[in-house]
């Protein structure tokens, strides 16, 4: 697989040289032990180490800071975590330039409706892994000193900073099978193909057997994680993607695997048969030769996940953008009926109880995180110079802070940061 690393799920925890009442504790004891005598603390904060965006544009706009705004516990659902790991995803370079702005702003706030700027600073974000600092009266899931991933909304503040606040429903228990590098490279990947294959495509671990499903552009996050949960539900995949990744999504789980750059990708899968559902990553006119491998009149569907509703809602405004967007949809939809399949676009949907399905699955050996470069904290900008740099192998994952030292002494190796 060249440079991209599939890391093993399974590890063994070894202490050689712990002292005797070290042994005699468990890990999560000392982490509890450790955030109690530190959580008074915590409260009182008010800054924090962030890069932050003040406005909108390319790789120049990102900023560090240590006066980022702390997040505190504000209400009885909130859960305050700090984060030891991010991971970044093509959404990020898209929102540091300014898409799905508008919409964004609304749902950060109804009343800035008409207002410019409101949001900054921004910190961009999706994916977390850390440890529980704090909570609020009305959580019951998590304490202190717990161990968690979450999917951060797009709204909200994200994971490149020392904190972070979700709401209980957004946060999940990591699984204990990874360490916190590992971990955040799964939860926005994971939201995401379970958002288009279940909730719009109609799949589940009942109804999967033997479904034949394609994937186009299957290198990336999103790929990786959707090939190997429909083998876990017993599907056949079927992908498109470059030559140089056929390694990775053949050792991920596909079962069979299609060169896009040929110039014959549409004969080379009609060959291979009809399919029950396509899930699209790529976009552009992969719609106009796609279509046609579907099983007409069976229920099969066609999902995609490059929609024009943001773009449309940031050129046109908010009402007419959305008008626009459901136009499309609407007409694409009913063409497609007539042929005897069904069109559906779906989007990233944050849910923790969703990730506990996926932390059982990671913990069972069924989904290996996919990661292919690793940077510190301190190399934020050179990590969306190489997500920028497209043909994706996995994901590109940020070190926020080290593992928990005295309990786990962590050698991360990766990508390295660009001097």
């Amino acid at each position: 697989m060249g440079s991209v690393k599939v890391i093993a799920c399974c590890r063994k925890l070894i202490l050689p040289h712990a002292r005797p009442l070290v042994l005699c504790m468990s890990r999560h004891t000392l982490l509890t032990r450790y955030f109690r005598r530190n959580l008074s603390s915590s409260r009182l904060r008010s800054s924090m180490p962030a890069w932050v965006i003040d406005e909108y544009g390319n790789n120049a706009v990102l900023r560090y800071t240590v006066e980022a705004p702390a997040p505190s516990v504000t209400s009885a659902s909130d859960v305050l975590i700090q984060v030891k790991a991010a991971s970044l995803n093509p959404l990020d370079i898209s929102m540091r330039g300014g898409y799905g702005s508008k919409l964004l702003n609304l749902r950060r706030d109804p009343m800035s409706l008409g207002h410019n700027g409101v949001e900054f600073p921004i910190i961009l974000g999706r994916d977390v892994s850390g440890i529980v600092m704090d909570c609020g009266s009305g959580v019951t899931h998590f304490k202190p000193g717990d161990e968690v991933w979450a999917a951060i909304p797009p709204w909200k503040q994200g994971s490149l900073a020392e904190l972070v606040i979700l709401n209980e429903y957004e946060v999940s228990q990591k699984p204990n099978s990874l360490s916190h590098t590992e971990a955040a490279s799964i939860p926005y990947v994971a939201n995401t193909a379970l958002s288009a294959l279940v909730n719009t495509g109609g799949l589940c671990r009942d109804n999967c057997a033997n479904k034949r499903v394609l994937i186009t552009g299957a290198s990336g996050g999103v790929g990786t994680f959707s090939i190997q949960l429909l083998k876990a539900w017993g599907a056949h995949v079927t992908v498109t993607c470059s030559h140089n990744a056929e390694g990775l999504v053949r050792g991920v789980g596909a079962d069979e695997v299609v060169d896009y750059a040929t110039g014959e990708v549409t004969a080379e899968l009609g060959r291979l048969g009809k399919f029950d559902l396509i899930l699209d990553n790529v976009g552009g006119n992969s719609e106009q030769w796609a279509l046609s491998l579907l099983k007409p009149w069976s229920g099969a569907k066609y999902v995609t996940l490059v929609t024009p509703l943001l773009a449309h809602t940031d050129s046109l405004g908010l009402l007419n953008g959305a008008m626009q967007a459901g136009c499309t949809l609407t007409q694409k939809a009913f063409k497609n009926m007539c042929n005897g399949v069904f069109y559906r676009w779906a989007y990233f949907s944050p849910d923790g109880p969703v990730l506990d399905e996926v932390c059982r699955l990671v913990n069972a050996g069924k989904i290996l995180p996919v990661v292919e470069a690793i940077f510190p904290f301190s190399k934020v900008p050179q990590a969306f110079q190489k997500l920028e740099g497209g043909h994706a192998r996995g994901k590109t994952v940020v070190t926020v802070a080290q593992e928990w030292k005295g309990v786990s002494e962590t050698t991360e190796e990766g990508g390295g940061g660009i001097d």
